[in-house]
């Protein structure tokens, strides 16, 4: 098998969901009724998000398209959008035995979104489904996987082990750098799950809302850089090769060798923001294009803080992604 510097591309396995992104002019209060005033339909999820923005990098990336849809007009949309952006659509199984994952997510500008989520096809997501040995085959030399604890039967810890995290060992024993990215989501599997994996991860992305609820480590917000160095180190000390924690303020990476790296991204004004949708998918395809490249660290989290700030100005997870030249410039 030939060593990850020798391969070029990236596979993106895990969540693939269809977003209906509502714009909404204020929350309601329970059953009150409030107007959507735009409305969009796009491609979501951890895999998703990571393999369509590289693509709008537009650098010649190889990609594939690993995971499970339905029979259905959402995964008509899910394979028009891998087909588009050039991707292998190969590795992206079906299945009649539920409906393709999609998303509600309810947009209010100037504050945040939130998620009504049906999980569909992601949750019938098996090892079996994800042809690693494949796409290592094929060269890839990147192996993504997002979102963990939003994967289903991929998440059950058993004997503290997930298929999760086996999966991940067969990506790493078929010579691919193993990726992780984690969702925000709550409840008592959250850490064991995230445990599991941990061992057989090279880079594991996250945010300080994740990160304190996979280390149980308090946090005391986005500019908390001592809680958010902590939770790294523990992670690390848990089997991750580095750890990566990206925050509104500032992108935190946590070195093979312990070392602390931190850059904090430039403002974005308030009025240039349509949606936060994406912004942390972009940020780590940003920094996975860097890290497939070899770049050194702060240019790898530049990458990733101007690909997350692009994404703001679109209502869709990538919509609003420029080619990489025009983020380099």
């Amino acid at each position: 098998m030939a060593p990850v510097r020798e391969r070029h591309g990236v596979a993106c396995a895990g969540n693939w969901i269809v977003d209906i992104v509502h714009t909404i002019e204020a929350w309601p209060a329970k059953s009150d009724l409030v107007r959507i005033t735009d409305e969009v339909e796009g491609t979501g999820g951890g895999a998703a998000n990571v393999l369509l923005t590289l693509a709008a990098f537009q650098a010649g990336l190889p990609l594939w398209a690993m995971g499970l849809v339905g029979a259905d007009r959402h995964a008509a949309t899910v394979r028009r959008a891998v087909a588009t952006a050039g991707a292998d659509g190969t590795h992206l199984a079906e299945t009649d035995g539920a409906p393709t994952a999609h998303t509600h997510v309810m947009n209010l500008p100037g504050d945040s979104r939130t998620f009504f989520y049906h999980p569909g096809t992601n949750d019938l997501l098996d090892e079996a489904d994800i042809a690693v040995e494949a796409v290592a085959g094929a060269g890839a030399r990147v192996f993504y996987l997002g979102y963990v604890n939003l994967l289903g039967r991929l998440d059950r810890v058993i004997d503290g082990a997930t298929g999760a995290a086996r999966v991940l060992a067969r990506a790493r024993a078929a010579g691919m750098m193993t990726v992780v990215d984690l969702v925000s989501t709550d409840g008592p599997a959250f850490r064991p799950t995230v445990e599991a994996a941990l061992p057989h991860v090279d880079v594991l992305f996250l945010n300080e809302s994740e990160a304190a609820r996979a280390t149980g480590l308090a946090m005391g917000g986005p500019e908390d850089q001592a809680g958010i160095t902590a939770a790294a180190r523990q992670l690390q000390a848990g089997g991750a090769g580095q750890v990566v924690i990206h925050t509104p303020a500032l992108g935190l990476w946590l070195g093979a060798g312990g070392r602390i790296t931190v850059v904090r991204p430039d403002p974005v004004p308030p009025e240039q923001v349509v949606s936060p949708v994406g912004a942390g998918d972009a940020f780590a395809a940003g920094c996975i294009y860097g890290l497939h490249e070899a770049w050194d660290i702060p240019a790898c989290l530049r990458l990733g803080h101007r690909a997350a700030a692009a994404c703001l100005g679109g209502a869709t997870a990538t919509g609003a992604i420029p080619p990489l030249t025009a983020l380099l410039a």
